[in-house]
């Protein structure tokens, strides 16, 4: 996509505004809208907002930003009006002075990005499984907790009552250029799954950001709320984000080894060891609510324990059965609830880390983790996840690797942001505690 092709789009198509959208710290998209009369002055990257206005990005007396978009972003958001129709840009945040703001999530993304061509490898694939769930809407609009059916695991209608605002969702995005490979009812009630084929990681980043938006837009014309809040309803299984990547010099798939293994090379299994070993200090970022902590407990099929498998579902790693071209890992803690550019960031940056020190990763481990007691998993070197949103920043601040893959600005302005969350959390007094404490004291 080239300056040209985009203003004759933008005549061709009608299109009558333009959104310059970016995400802040805690994965929030944030834009400003122009009209097309404005949009010569945001290809020349001369858009400039209010800084200190956005969460975690910068003080008031170094306000000013500037937003650079990415050319190859250019879409058309196809339910807007035929004859005021809006196209978007992602965009990245430079400084006043011409040099990437540092607390710009996407722009840290691209700095590990970098790293990783210097160790001679060309392409970070990422293939994500972003779940969700669809509430009724009220009367006046507001979500209810009322689910909008009752089915299971690859149900139909009229079990599955999401099926025609999944299709739209479907339809919707393939006309902005997604190419969806499946969509279907998850295990839980109310819960959807809509999986679109991997690619470049900053692309895929972007698709998520991209797809939160349509699956939020065309749920609410169907009368519906659709959240990506990791667990929210107990006793039901939580939505993950499982993270399917790969590692490629020149288009072709070093992960893959037939002679391998499992089918494995030494370099992805040096990443996987890697990616084990970070994955508690990690974790604050690829969970990154007090939320996330309820939907990482044994029994609903999300993943509390560090360990790896090339057969089962149970642990953090999973290696799927497909192999040459598509041979991958899949990373099974990450939640809907973590800014992507973030969480690929840190999950990058610990694979890295193992091909640099050669960390061999521990024995499989083919048994349900679930079933063993406690110790049969220290017997088997099997780890826990940090159990709350606290314990998960304690971590993160004791490893140098995560904390270099965020940089000093993300770091402080994320574990700050976190801390507020854990501290209202932590002196709040919950149903629960009402429900238990009052009639017994």
């Amino acid at each position: 996509m080239d300056r040209e092709t985009i203003l004759r789009l933008v005549e061709e198509l009608h299109v009558k505004f333009i959104r310059l959208q970016f995400t802040d710290i805690i994965g929030t998209v944030k834009n400003v809208e122009i009209p097309v009369a404005q949009l010569n002055k945001a290809l020349d990257n001369k858009m400039m907002f209010d800084g200190s206005s956005i969460h975690g990005f910068v003080r008031i007396e170094e306000s000013d930003m500037y937003l650079y978009p990415d050319l190859d972003t250019f879409v058309v958001f196809p339910w807007t009006a035929e004859k005021g129709k809006v196209a978007r840009m992602i965009c990245d945040v430079y400084r006043p002075d011409g040099t990437p703001f540092e607390g710009d999530p996407r722009n840290n993304f691209k700095r590990v990005l970098r790293e990783m061509e210097l160790m001679g490898y060309t392409d970070f694939n990422l293939g994500a499984e972003p779940e969700f769930f669809l509430f009724k809407l009220d009367e006046n609009g507001r979500p209810t907790m009322n689910l909008n059916d009752q089915g299971g695991y690859f149900d139909l209608a009229p079990t599955d009552l999401g099926e025609n605002c999944r299709r739209d969702i479907v339809l919707e995005l393939e006309e902005m250029g997604f190419d969806i490979e499946a969509s279907h009812h998850e295990v839980a009630p109310g819960q959807h799954e809509i999986d679109f084929k991997y690619q470049n990681a900053l692309r895929a980043c972007d698709d998520i950001q991209t797809f939160k938006l349509v699956v939020k837009t065309i749920a609410r014309k169907h009368g519906l709320h659709a959240t990506f809040m990791p667990k929210p309803i107990f006793g039901i299984s939580g939505s993950g984000m499982h993270c399917n990547v790969s590692l490629h010099k020149n288009k072709e798939n070093i992960f893959c080894d037939p002679d391998g293994e499992w089918g494995l090379s030494d370099t992805a299994r040096h990443f996987v060891a890697g990616i084990l070993q970070h994955a508690p200090h990690f974790t604050a970022v690829t969970n990154p609510t007090v939320n996330s902590y309820k939907r990482l407990v044994p029994g609903y099929e999300a993943p509390s324990y560090v360990a790896w498998s090339a057969q089962n579902r149970s642990p953090l790693i999973r290696i799927p059965s497909s192999r040459g071209k598509s041979t991958r890992i899949e990373v099974r803690s990450v939640d809907p609830a973590a800014n992507p550019y973030l969480a690929m960031s840190v999950l990058l940056a610990a694979g890295l880390d193992g091909i640099k020190k050669q960390l061999q990763p521990p024995n499989p481990v083919n048994e349900n983790i679930y079933d063993m007691t406690k110790e049969e998993r220290d017997a088997n070197g099997i780890r826990d996840l940090p159990a709350s949103l606290f314990d998960a920043l304690e971590l993160l601040k004791q490893d140098q690797v995560i904390k270099e893959a965020l940089g000093n600005h993300l770091l402080e302005h994320f574990t700050e942001a976190k801390q507020i969350e854990w501290d209202q959390f932590r002196t709040q007094i919950h149903p629960w505690e009402r429900e238990q404490y009052m009639t017994q004291y």
